[in-house]
């Protein structure tokens, strides 16, 4: 690296010093982003249709409060009793698949949700899944 700076460099420095412009300060918008409101709620041992009622409700009242992300654990399903009845999908009918079906099914839902995405092992890992809300207009 050389310590030589052009005439131009020096001039365009100097006249940057001069005037008014800032920089755009990127660590301001960094810390910004990060102080977002989150949310949890757990459903283990709800019904389909209790679940399914909650989510609609806690995800409308989070999107008028302008929270930004929630936690939804639904729990695995490894101890649910759809296990022992033979004409229920072992699969479908288990919390951490119906719920997020629901959601991407609610036009009304869907509308106010950026995104949907899998949660990390320290907020419930398989067991939960996030959501993330559009800012209230």
């Amino acid at each position: 690296m050389t310590n030589k700076i052009s005439d131009k460099d020096k001039k365009d420095w100097e006249n940057f010093l001069s005037s008014n412009e800032k920089l755009p300060d990127k660590d301001h918008i960094l810390k910004k982003k990060k102080n977002y409101t989150t949310k949890v709620i757990d459903l283990h041992g709800y019904s389909l249709e209790e679940a399914n009622k909650s989510i609609q409700n806690f995800i409308n009242k989070s999107y008028e409060e302008n929270t930004y992300k929630l936690i939804v654990v639904t729990g695995k399903g490894l101890h649910s009793n759809n296990e022992k009845d033979p004409f229920v999908s072992k699969d479908l009918s288990i919390l951490k698949y119906s719920v997020p079906e629901f959601i991407k099914n609610n036009n009304e839902l869907k509308k106010k949700i950026l995104e949907i995405t899998s949660a990390k092992i320290e907020d419930g890992g398989d067991g939960a899944f996030y959501i993330y809300l559009k800012k209230k207009k």
